[in-house]
Order: structure tokens, then sequence, then C-alpha cells
């Protein structure tokens, strides 16, 4: 059972998200916080799997909190529909990844357990801008060895890479390619096994980089 603490400043947000991921079979909300301090608090109390951290709150906003609990437990950052600046900071301070608090259920569920395997999940429609900011990070010669990787993939494992670029959870990318989501996962990793790249958001990097070049 994955163990979660949900840490937002609003209330009724707090009580949703909690109802939502307690609907899971496999996971359950062991302590809920009103901002980055009491999230901290949490931690030292409850040592969850997983915190879902709002950004923007009182006394300690997240990226702060995020920076003094990564080093603990996996944290999956819940913002707005237009890419909060702040993100990348927390994405700096140790935060596995984000999506969006209008998410679908199933997707936020599916990014709990994602980020709680030790993988990354970015919500898919800042994905594109995502790619955008890092590309420049990304060099020629790094380029050239990624399209060799590539190269080495399956027609499935290929399948795979476009629909992570496309944002898709395991659960969705199950349905699309009517496999089970234990065979996605099997694709995943080996897909991060041959590209040599230690998480999806990388694979989601590499693959829209590299598109139409191999």
């Amino acid at each position: 059972m994955l163990r979660v603490v949900v840490c937002d400043d609003e209330q009724l947000l707090r009580e949703a998200l909690t109802r939502l991921i307690d609907a899971a079979p496999d996971i359950e909300v062991v302590g809920v916080a009103a901002d980055g301090s009491e999230a901290v608090a949490a931690v030292d109390r409850h040592a969850p799997d997983v915190v879902l951290m709002d950004i923007r709150m009182p006394v300690l906003d997240g990226i702060e909190a995020t920076r003094r609990i990564s080093g603990r437990t996996k944290v999956l950052i819940l913002t707005t529909y237009d890419l909060d600046s702040y993100v990348y900071a927390a994405l700096e301070a140790g935060a596995s990844g984000f999506l969006l608090k209008d998410a679908p259920s199933e997707r936020l569920r599916d990014g709990i357990r994602i980020v709680a395997s030790g993988q990354a999940v970015l919500a898919p429609e800042a994905t594109a801008r995502m790619i955008s900011a890092f590309r420049p990070a990304m060099p020629t010669a790094e380029d050239r060895a990624l399209s060799q990787a590539v190269r080495r993939l399956s027609p499935r494992e290929r399948q795979v890479c476009e629909l992570l670029a496309e944002g898709l959870a395991n659960d969705e990318i199950a349905q699309r390619l009517a496999i089970s989501r234990y065979t996605v996962k099997v694709h995943v990793s080996n897909i991060l096994g041959k590209l040599g790249v230690p998480d999806r958001v990388h694979v989601v990097l590499a693959w829209s980089r590299l598109r139409g070049h191999v």
C-alpha cells in the first residue's frame, strides 16, 4: 500500500484529493497539510512514499518544503493550467514531476504510482513547454549518442515512446495499445535501459528532440 501526504492550502481541495486517492485499492492518504511547514512535519510523522505538494502556500511554500523533504520521500507537484514559473524551481529542489490540479483521477493516481517507483511524470499539457525549456541544455554529442540508442528500440518500444511524449500515463498507454499495465512498465523499463536515461521525463525530452531523425 502506497502512503501519501496531501499538501494544499485549500481545505476543499485537500478533502477532494483525499477522497480521490483513497478510492484506489493500493494507495492511502496518511496525512494532510495546509502549508509547507505542516508538510515537513507530516513527513516526519508518517514517512509517506509520496507527497502531493502545492506551490504557493503560506508560512512555507512548496519549493522550500520540497527541498527539505526530497531526500526522504518523493514529491509530486500539483499546479495550475498556466505553467507556474515556480515549477522549474520545484523540480530543481528535488520534485519528481508535476501534474495539473484538474488532471483526471486515474492520471493522478497513476502519477503517484510512477513517482513512488522512482520515475518522474509530467503534465501532458505542459510537456511541449518543458521540452522547449530544456532543449538548450542537450549538447549535439549527446544528440548523436541518443540517436544511436533510439535505433535499438523495438517497434513497440517506439510506440510507447510516442505515447510517453504525448504525456499519457501507464494506464492510458495500456488502453491505447491494448496491453496490460504491467507490460507497459516492462517496456518503459527496457526503454530507460536502452536510452541510458534515469526516468520517463528524460525519455520524453530525448524522443521529442530526436523524432524524425531516427
